[in-house]
C-alpha cells in the first residue's frame, strides 16, 4: 500500500471528473490543475497548470462515449505529461473503448483494440489500470504492465448483501455472455 503521497498526482480529462474526484477524495489529495478544452474546430487544447516533473501521474479518462474526442484527450494528456518529465504516467481507462475489436474476424479486418494499446504507450503510458476488459487477450496487446480489475467480485457481494442470500426473487439480464 502506497502511504506517502506527496509524489502522486491524479489529473482527468472530461470523460468522468467525477470519478477522479471520489478517487482523489478517498486517498486526501487535490487533483491535479489542468484544462482541456476544444478549439473551434474540434481539436483539442489540454494545459496542465502544475508541476509535474518526477510526479508519479494517474490520468482517469475512460474512452466511452464520444469515444474518439476522450480517447484524443487521453492521449494529448498522456504526451503533455511526458513532456513536462513526470517521473510515470500511469493511465487509469475504466472503460477501454474498441476492446470488442480485439481480434480479425473476416481478411482485412483491423484489430482496433491493439492499435489503441500502440498509441497508449506511444502516447507515455508506463502502466494501463482497467477493468472488465472485453476479452482478457487485450492485456498481451501491451508491452507494459496492465492491472485489470473484475468488478463482479464487488457486485456479488452488494447483491448477497442486499437480498440477505435470498436470490429465489432476482433475475439477472445481460445482452452478452
Amino acid at each position: 500500500m502506497i502511504r506517502n503521497y506527496t509524489d502522486i498526482k491524479i489529473f482527468t480529462g472530461n470523460a468522468h471528473k467525477d470519478l477522479a474526484l471520489e478517487i482523489t477524495e478517498e486517498l486526501g489529495i487535490e487533483l491535479g490543475q489542468s484544462e482541456v478544452s476544444a478549439f473551434s474546430d474540434g481539436e483539442i487544447s489540454v494545459k496542465i497548470d502544475e508541476k509535474v516533473r518526477g510526479a508519479d501521474v494517474f490520468i482517469v479518462q475512460p474512452t466511452s462515449m464520444p469515444t474518439n474526442d476522450n480517447l484524443m484527450e487521453l492521449l494529448i494528456m498522456m504526451d503533455a505529461m511526458k513532456r513536462a518529465s513526470a517521473g510515470r504516467i500511469t493511465a487509469v481507462i475504466p472503460y477501454y473503448g474498441y476492446a470488442r475489436q480485439d481480434r480479425k474476424t473476416r481478411a482485412r479486418d483491423p484489430i482496433s483494440a491493439k492499435l489503441v494499446a500502440d498509441l497508449i504507450q506511444t502516447a507515455g503510458a508506463e502502466r494501463l489500470l482497467t477493468m472488465d476488459l472485453h476479452c482478457a487477450q487485450i492485456q498481451g496487446f501491451f508491452n507494459m504492465p496492465v492491472d485489470h480489475l473484475v468488478g463482479m467480485p464487488v457486485l456479488i457481494k452488494y447483491y448477497v448483501d442486499k437480498f440477505n442470500n435470498d436470490m429465489t426473487d432476482v433475475v439477472a439480464v445481460s445482452p452478452d455472455l
